[in-house]
């Protein structure tokens, strides 16, 4: 199931960045009014698109009912422990049981002012799930399957090391130096070591190159296919438990 991984990947990192380009261009062309910076392209949504379809389609090769894969917005909600409520990027419900959820981010620009903000957001949205699952937000459900995925723009901004500032007690060691790239890899490989998160992928693209489906993975613990092998052996596990059970 997990063959021919590379291409079908490399299909959704184009389509983000064409994405992107394609709602750059057209934002703003009726109203005459732009969003400033990046954010043009982000405000129509979309970009993530191909990502949330590559992996329904393997979700659906793992032998889930296609039915259990939510991806339409309106059914993409649950509710949380400090908050009401939370939209995902994808959900499976099978049964009246919750199996897996899914939360895709990507960050391209404005690393200074957003890369704190993205970390607080994947800690505080695995806190709350955990938290509303723990207090029986989701019974009669297993242990749902959490996974965490971000895109980040190759760039020299996101590449150049940096010193953190922190005038009364020293940082930790590894993020001595580290650029915004290698303090997402630390971020994602923390979140799965704590257990905050059942599997973490980070996928790092250039602009140029990503028009052309090119990425590397900064991390083997974090790649793609790790990512989806753990999430495929989930689905499939239930899929299978669900045949021997009719």
């Amino acid at each position: 199931m997990l063959t021919g991984l590379d291409p079908r990947l490399a299909a959704a990192v184009r389509h983000f960045w064409q994405t992107r380009r394609r709602q750059g261009s057209k934002q703003g062309a009726v109203s005459g009014r732009r969003d400033y910076g990046s954010r043009t392209e982000v405000t129509g949504g979309k970009h993530l698109d191909g990502f949330v379809t590559l992996l329904h389609n393997l979700l659906v090769e793992s032998g889930l009912p296609d039915a259990a894969i939510l991806r339409q917005r309106s059914k993409l909600v649950l509710p949380g422990f400090f908050r009401p409520t939370k939209q995902w990027d994808l959900l499976i419900i099978a049964d009246g049981k919750l199996l897996g959820t899914l939360e895709l981010k990507a960050h391209v620009g404005s690393f200074g002012n957003n890369a704190n903000n993205r970390a607080e957001e994947a800690l505080g949205n695995a806190t709350d799930l955990w938290a509303a699952y723990k207090n029986g937000a989701f019974q009669p459900s297993p242990q749902p399957w959490l996974g965490y995925l971000v895109l980040v723009e190759e760039a020299a901004a996101s590449t150049h090391p940096l010193k953190p500032r922190s005038p009364h007690f020293p940082v930790f060691e590894e993020f001595e130096q580290a650029s915004y790239i290698a303090r997402y890899e630390i971020l994602c490989t923390k979140l799965v070591r704590e257990r905050l998160y059942t599997a973490a992928c980070l996928i790092v693209s250039d602009k140029e190159g990503g028009l052309r489906g090119r990425y590397r993975e900064p991390s083997s613990e974090l790649s793609f296919a790790n990512f989806v092998g753990s999430l495929s052996a989930h689905a499939l596990g239930y899929a299978t438990g669900r045949l021997s059970r009719s």
